[in-house]
């Protein structure tokens, strides 16, 4: 990270507790984050509410705090800690989603924070389901046939134009939290209503499944002059339907 003059002090956000065996990259991604701008010279602040990961151990940042990661409580850290910056995406959605709610709160205007690392603008796009596929859709790549839904009644609808398996992914949810494939009626109620209930802005993106396709995944780094490089690419022995987690992987591609 190229040093700045106006930059002294970061806020970075953790993940929280975590399943076991899904989403330890966070806590890795986070605790190498810390280590690195400390080496750099900047004062370090880390929230996580996981006392069970090394992240909050007392030698990675310079001020550690185990608080709920909820609006209040980071607030009320960035109030008394005066923070130059915020580093929210080595957090998973549970970071991302913090930042999206301390912007639109006023919370990082009112401080002088700046956010680091992808803009709010991008978040938005990535997390919200609609603007994700708008976006999909104005760049010309092919998505399922998907519809945005806020109620059970809507699901119907759309069920009953291009019919079962469909799947339910929540907006702005941890790892797809309460999202799922329905396959009947009775599960889309049950995984609708989860969904809904779920989604802090009441919001799930209904598509068609395509349960059974092959999986190839690119993992591509990119600058803002468009300079990308393909950092790895890999192929999931087990097809579409099956999570990553789950699954075994192969490096590179051999397909």
């Amino acid at each position: 990270m190229p040093k700045r003059s106006d930059i002294h002090s970061i806020l970075v956000i953790g993940s929280g507790p975590i399943v076991i065996g899904q989403a330890a990259e966070f806590d890795y991604a986070g605790t190498q984050a810390c280590i690195a701008l400390k080496e750099e010279g900047y004062k370090v602040i880390l929230v996580n509410s996981n006392p069970a990961t090394i992240m909050t151990d007392t030698e990675i940042a310079d001020t550690v705090y185990i608080e709920p990661l909820t609006l209040e409580f980071v607030s009320r850290i960035i109030r008394k800690e005066r923070p130059d910056a915020l580093l929210a995406t080595l957090g998973g959605q549970t970071g991302l989603n913090l930042a999206v709610e301390l912007a639109k709160n006023g919370v990082l205007e009112e401080c002088g924070v700046e956010i680091l690392g992808t803009k709010l603008s991008a978040i938005e796009k990535a997390e919200d389901r609609e603007l994700f596929r708008s976006l999909m859709n104005e760049l010309n790549e092919p998505v399922p046939e998907s519809e945005i839904i806020h109620e059970l009644q809507e699901a119907k609808q759309f069920v009953q134009e291009i019919g079962f398996p469909v799947i339910v992914r929540p907006a702005f949810t941890l790892g797809g939290t309460g999202g799922g494939i329905c396959r009947n009626d009775k599960e889309l109620e049950e995984i609708v209503t989860s969904g809904l209930k779920n989604s802090p802005v009441h919001q799930c993106l209904l598509e068609k499944s395509i349960a059974g396709f092959k999986e190839i995944e690119y993992e591509v780094m990119r600058d803002s002059n468009d300079n990308a490089i393909v950092v790895c690419n890999m192929e999931n022995i087990d097809p579409v339907g099956v999570h990553t987690g789950d699954s075994i992987v192969v490096a590179p591609s051999q397909t």
